[in-house]
Order: structure tokens, then sequence, then C-alpha cells
């Protein structure tokens, strides 16, 4: 990431804290390369809609769920560790900056949400801000709608009338969070797999199937969820104990 992309966030950032974000950065390529190297199959250019929004397909012999979780953990935790601040600096940090004004205006729909469905309010944050970079209009090709992309039948089982209502898609998208991370035995990864990829899909994997698209969601909603917490530790704190 270049000192021209980063702009105004990035005023005071260490030199550790750019190569956290150079490292970061590099998290696609090095899931790619990872697939490559385990499953010696390509991605293919059409889309599979297996869950609230349409992802990758894949043609190859696939390595299982667990070596990807693997690689993806290993790159995340090391750089969320090491990267702080605004620039705390996942690729996508810059093209959701654009609308983290409009974020605040949803930060007690989405504690408030969190807390009733016992999840952490940094990474509901982080996966509104993935799904609709807080665009309450913000729709898919797939047909998902509002700020957490639920789809009509989504929406429906999840007794939300209207996706486009702010209030209702925080709190759809809540429970539909939960009801992943009660699938899933807790496991936030998985869960946001499964929130994006589909429950099946990562069933058949036994943890993030080896989509690139469910590979880069994952990682970008734990990084704007590392980015929020340490923007509001003692809500998030708070919230949670």
């Amino acid at each position: 990431m270049s000192a021209q992309a980063l702009g105004g966030i990035s005023a005071g950032v260490t030199a550790s804290e750019l190569a956290a974000s150079q490292r970061v950065q590099q998290l696609q390529s090095l899931i790619e390369s990872a697939r490559q190297v385990a499953a010696g199959g390509v991605l293919s250019t059409g889309a599979a809609s297996t869950g609230t929004t349409a992802t990758a397909g894949y043609s190859g012999s696939p390595a299982t769920g667990a070596d990807f979780a693997s690689t993806l953990q290993a790159a995340t935790t090391a750089d969320a560790a090491s990267a702080t601040g605004a620039a705390g600096a996942y690729p996508s940090l810059v093209q959701g900056a654009a609308g983290s004004e409009s974020a605040s205006q949803y930060d007690a729909l989405i504690e408030q949400a969190a807390a009733r469905n016992g999840l952490d309010p940094a990474v509901l944050h982080g996966l509104i801000q993935q799904e609709s970079d807080f665009n309450p209009s913000a729709g898919s090709s797939a047909g998902a709608q509002g700020l957490t992309q639920l789809m009509p039948g989504t929406a429906s089982s999840l007794g939300v009338a209207n996706p486009l209502d702010p209030a209702e898609s925080i709190e759809g998208g809540a429970r539909y969070l939960s009801q992943m991370m009660a699938k899933f035995g807790g496991n936030t990864e998985d869960a946001l797999a499964a929130y994006n990829a589909g429950p099946g899909a990562v069933q058949q994997y036994g943890g993030i199937p080896p989509y690139a698209e469910t590979q880069s969601y994952v990682a970008n909603v734990l990084g704007y969820a590392e980015t929020y917490r340490q923007s509001h530790p003692s809500t998030v704190t708070g919230a949670l104990a």
C-alpha cells in the first residue's frame, strides 16, 4: 500500500505499522500460493451462489479447509498483533475508509444487537463494514440487501421485514451470525465463512472453504474488527464483560 493511498489516515504511523500494512497486503497472494501448492487447481471465473452472497467457484482438487484456515490464521494473527491505529491496515481498509465517518451513527445499534445475540460487537462492526461499507441502501447482483446484505429468504426467516432498515438489518445480521457461531462451536472464523459461503461449504471442507472470496472476506472482517477494538477499547470491553 503506497503512502499516497494511505493519505491522511497514515499520519504518525510508525515504520513497524507500515510494515504490518505491507504484510497484510500480501495476504491474498499468500492464500493463493498456498491454495495452488496444496490443491494444484485453479479458480474458475464463474460464481456459485452458496450463501448470503455469491462466492467464487473452484476447480481442481482442493486442500482441506483446515489447511486454509491454518494459513489464514497464521497471517491474520501476526498482522493484527503488529498493526495499530487507523492504519491497522488490511488492504481494504482504505477502500472502506470513505464510509467510516457515517459508521459511528450505527455504533449503538451494533452494540445492542451484539449484546442481545452474544456477539463481539467488533466482529459485527467488521462484518457490516465488509458487507456494505455502512451503506444502508447497498444491494448486490445476487439480491442481497442492506447493511448486513441479507438475501430475501434469509431476511424473512430471521423476521426482517425491511432489509433496508438499518435497525432491522443489523439485528437480522447479528441473529444470523449468532446462529452460525452456535452451529460451528463458537469458532468466529468458521462462522464468518458460513455467513459468506453458506454453512454447507464450511461443513464440506471442515473449516474455511478454499474460495478466494471467502478467504478474503474472513481476513477483511477480522481486520476491520481489530481496528474497531483499538479505537473503541472501553466499548468492546464493556460489551463483553
